[in-house]
Parts: structure tokens; sequence; C-alpha cells
């Protein structure tokens, strides 16, 4: 059932996302995300196919084609990280659909060379210094194509080898935006270097940061060998360390939030990852959102959860804004919108997540039990 909308158009969800528990092998965890999640996953292949359809002219990519560029990406992960094509074969065969077309949804940024200009998440982190509470915060506004918001799932895991993690994802993806139990947390938000190449992909490289035990396995995952691209991985460890890993194919810097706290969204800080940036002036909003989060968290000396929620509901430069509204686009590759914001409270385990625009959704918590 599609999710009531106010008159602004944004959707409007009376229930909290959905929460699936998966334990086991890998193999084993993605049959069962494929079992709960079917009807979400066969959506979310769906809203891809008509994504590629509607931005033919654009990209003279068909849903055939992008199946055989995604299968390029699939050797290099098979190589380095064959647990977690496990789970992507598990969901494949629990949900009933087309393993390619679950590699196109994982290497969908790669397949169309990075021509998605979905430039607008926002993710920050605050320490013990900077809380009212002592507690150890870290958020994130993640803001992708509309049409899959109704897919958003929250995933409790339990794997036999890697810690326990509890995490945001929507429809066919592995999970990467979360938390572990060793205390690890980690917040992506797409960046845009010139040295794509073909390499393993960044939403695997990012799900094998969430197995991390240490900060430091953290960052050596981010910047794994033989890697297709990067993200900016905002890791927060529980005993406040923070930091904002900043990666390329072939390049990476790593900033540290010596001063109790880290802000990034979607263009490079590093001077040296600036030099790699593609189309710097296509990332205007990337860097209002960036300096009215930093503003807003550099201002408030004691936060909480309620003052970093207050942040991530901000409609400064509207639509545009750090909770964004820019469904009303017209290019294909250019619709998206805040489908979920998320808070984590590293000290005490707990995510607390709003289904949708956070401005007008509610936020629902979840905890990890392990």
């Amino acid at each position: 059932m599609s999710p009531k909308k106010d008159s602004q158009n944004t959707p409007i969800h009376q229930t909290p996302p959905p929460l699936v528990r998966i334990s086991g092998t890998h193999r084993e965890m993605g049959r069962q995300l494929g079992e709960a999640a079917k009807k979400q996953i066969e959506h979310s292949i769906h809203n891809a196919r008509t994504l590629l359809e509607q931005a033919y002219s654009e990209l003279a990519l068909t849903w055939e084609g992008a199946q055989i560029q995604a299968r390029k990406f699939i050797p290099f992960a098979q190589e380095k990280y064959p647990q977690y094509v496990d789970e992507i074969q598990g969901m494949a065969e629990g949900a009933g659909v087309v393993f390619d077309e679950l590699c196109v949804l994982h290497a969908m940024e790669a397949v169309t060379m990075d021509a998605l200009h979905l430039s607008r998440c926002t993710s920050f982190a605050v320490n013990e210094q900077r809380t009212a509470d002592g507690h150890v915060l870290g958020a994130h506004n993640e803001d992708w194509l509309p049409e899959d918001e109704d897919d958003v799932l929250v995933i409790h895991a339990t794997p036999k080898d890697d810690p326990p993690y509890l995490a945001m994802t929507y429809g066919g993806l592995l999970p990467n935006i979360g938390f572990n139990a060793y205390g690890i947390a980690q917040f992506c938000d797409s960046v845009y270097p010139n040295d794509s190449r073909i390499g393993i992909p960044r939403i695997l490289v990012s799900r094998a940061v969430l197995a991390a035990k240490t900060p430091g396995d953290a960052i050596r995952s981010a910047l794994v060998p033989h890697r297709a691209a990067g993200y900016n991985h905002l890791i927060v460890h529980e005993s406040g360390e923070i930091y904002s890993v900043e990666v390329s194919a072939r390049k990476f810097a790593i900033l540290y939030g010596e001063d109790g706290y880290m802000v990034h969204t979607n263009h490079f800080l590093n001077e040296t990852m600036k030099t790699i940036e593609k189309d710097p002036e296509e990332l205007i909003s990337s860097r209002v959102r960036y300096f009215r989060a930093l503003r807003q968290v550099k201002h408030e000396e004691s936060h909480t959860i309620k003052t970093l929620q207050a942040i991530q509901r901000d409609h400064v430069n509207f639509p545009n804004s750090i909770c964004n509204h820019a469904i009303d686009m017209k290019a294909p590759l250019d619709r998206e919108k805040t489908i979920n914001s998320l808070v984590i409270d590293l000290t005490a385990r707990e995510m607390h997540i709003a289904w949708g625009n956070p401005c007008k959704n509610p936020y629902h918590t979840f905890h990890l039990d392990a």
C-alpha cells in the first residue's frame, strides 16, 4: 500500500520501516532477506529498469546492456569478497529474481558512468565532548530515487562469522549504512572522482566496513585494492573517534574529527582529492548543505538526538536542502529526495530512523540485540 501524501506531495508513512532479522552464513542471510523482502526487491529491479528506459536518450544503455556491464565487476568482487557475492546470490534465490539483475542494482552508479546526479546525501557526527549525555552520535539523510522510498528496510543481522549489525537498506541492495556490535558506525555519501574503473563495486566495499572490529579495520576496508570507485565513508567509533575517508578508485584522504565533530556531503574536502573531482560546478547544492550543516553542528555545544534530528529537517535552500524535496525535477537522472533519515546512538546501540522526509515523518527506534 502506497503511503499517503501531504499538500506538498510528500509521502507520509504511518508505520515504521519493516524490520528484517537475518542470521547464519552469508548465503543463508541473503536467502532470508530475499524471502522476507521479495516484494521490495522486485519493485527496486522494476524501478531501475524503468529509470534506464527513461534515460536511454542520455545513456544509450538498455537493461540487457546494463546486465552485461554489471557482470564485468563481479569477478573482482568474487576474488576479494566472495562472502558478499554469496549474500547477493542468496538474495536472488530467496526472492526468485535473476542474479544478474541484482548485480545491476549493486553496480548502478558504475554502469551509468555516474550520470545519476544524486548528490544530496548529508552525514555528520559528534562525540562525547559535544553531547549533553556523553554519548557518541552519528546522523545521515539518505537521498535517492523517490520511487525507491517504499522499499526502505531495517536489517538486524547476526552473521555466523562477522559482527552482528543493525543497518538500513532499500530494495535489493546489501546493507551498508548502520553500525555493528564492535561500536563501528558507517555513513556513506556519494562523491564524484574522475578515475572510476571496473573493479569491486562501492556498495560491496562499504558492506565490508560493517564487518570491521576496529577503526583501523574499517578504514582499511574502505581502501581495499581494485575498488571500482569510492564513497566518502564517515566512520564513527564508540570511543569518540570520527573519520571521514574520502575514496576514489586510486586515491584517498583521511579527515579526522579533532574538534569532536565531522560533517560531510557529496564533494571532496581534501585538497588532493579536489583535483580529481569531476564537474565540481555541478555540486553547488552539496556545498550549500555542507556549510549549513557545519554551522548548525558547530553552533550547538551540547547535542542530543533531537538537535541532530532538527538539523536533518532543515529546509534552507529548499528543495535542494538537507531535508531534500527535489522530487519534481524533470530529468530522470536528477530526480531524488530524502527517502529516510537516521540517527545512531553508538553508546546506547540504537538507531532512530524516519521513513521518508523527516520534516513530515516520525522517528522510530530500533536496537541491536547483541
